[in-house]
């Protein structure tokens, strides 16, 4: 045999070797909400290693990010994620109510499938010029808010709820909420689509006087942006904010990836990924590891949706679907 013909034929059995392997190597997809890419990129980083040394063989994970809504509606509509990693339950009650994840979802998980939690607070710009403080400066006249619009981000629902049970929370009745909340939005020049969308209107395109978001972004803003160029805001009351995960069976039954995508929600628990959430200022459900990082999450005085509003389900009918409160408060501009 000559040497050109030996080479050739070693490199079309690299080539068929290299394919071989490539088609062996489990592939994932987590579908997840705007903000939360940074954490779910060094989550990643560590699921991988982790899996490889406790099963012996190679996975990838890819991201898909976006509003929560909105990326729930693409798995609906056949976007093949394995799993789904969003800010608000129902986003994923709409794909268990299509049987695209299960309905018992909510049970195949510790801490009803939230392995970390975050809180709505307010970025405004460095040294606070406006001197906002809590949430009846966001009221004041001429205060413009940046807010994601509640029909397309989980960022946005817990926005508007954190906003209307802060006045329960106080003391406050229902239409003394919805006193509050119709004037906060007409505080908001324009809704954001999602998180991420929501911090480059405020950074990038310098609009408004403050950003209601979740804690986490505080980390996000000084790894992207640069330290110091916003200021962190703790008002005196806010909402628990979970973040739900569930596996999306339809995908995993066609894909064989059941075990895999499993593996990945249970890493979500454990102390390495529970650190790393931690990091990003996403609050970790392990007791221990969030009293180790107290100096992060300061003390607020936290309401749970089912306080005020009976149930995220409820809340969604009530506020956010078409003809509900939400619609009748805000005029858009």
């Amino acid at each position: 045999m000559s040497n050109s013909k030996f080479r050739f034929l070693c490199a079309i059995w690299i080539l068929a070797f290299v394919g071989q392997a490539a088609l062996a190597q489990t592939v994932l997809l987590n579908a997840s909400y705007d903000v939360a890419r940074e954490f779910y990129k060094d989550i990643n980083t560590a699921f991988v290693a982790q899996y490889k040394k406790s099963s012996g063989k190679d996975i990838r994970v890819d991201q898909a990010h976006g509003g929560s809504s909105a990326q729930a509606r693409a798995v609906n509509d056949g976007l093949e994620a394995d799993v789904v990693t969003m800010n608000t339950s129902t986003d994923i009650d709409f794909l268990a109510s299509n049987g695209v994840v299960a309905k018992d979802w909510t049970k195949r998980f510790p801490h009803n499938a939230s392995p970390t939690s975050s809180t709505m607070l307010f970025l405004v710009r460095d040294k606070n010029p406006k001197g906002i403080k809590d949430w009846d400066d966001l009221i004041r006249p001429g205060i413009q808010v940046v807010v994601v619009n509640p029909k397309t981000g989980g960022n946005g629902r817990m926005a508007y709820l954190a906003a209307w049970g802060q006045v329960r929370k106080r003391g406050g009745t229902d239409a003394q909420a919805a006193d509050y909340v119709a004037k906060l939005y007409k505080n908001v020049p324009v809704l954001a689509k999602g998180g991420r969308d929501a911090t480059t209107i405020f950074l990038q395109r310098n609009l408004g006087d403050v950003l209601i978001t979740f804690e986490s972004e505080v980390v996000s803003v000084d790894r992207e942006f640069g330290a110091g160029k916003v200021d962190a805001i703790h008002p005196s009351v806010s909402i628990v904010a979970e973040n739900p995960v569930a596996v999306v069976e339809r995908t995993v039954a066609k894909k064989g990836t059941q075990d895999a995508a499993k593996a990945y929600l249970n890493f979500l628990y454990s102390d390495e990924a529970q650190e790393i959430a931690a990091q990003h200022a996403i609050r970790p459900s392990n007791p221990a590891i969030l009293k180790k990082y107290a100096a992060t999450f300061k003390p607020i005085s936290l309401f749970t949706v089912d306080d005020f509003f009976g149930s995220f389900a409820e809340a969604q009918k009530v506020h956010f679907n078409d003809g509900g409160q939400f619609d009748r408060l805000y005029t858009v501009k």
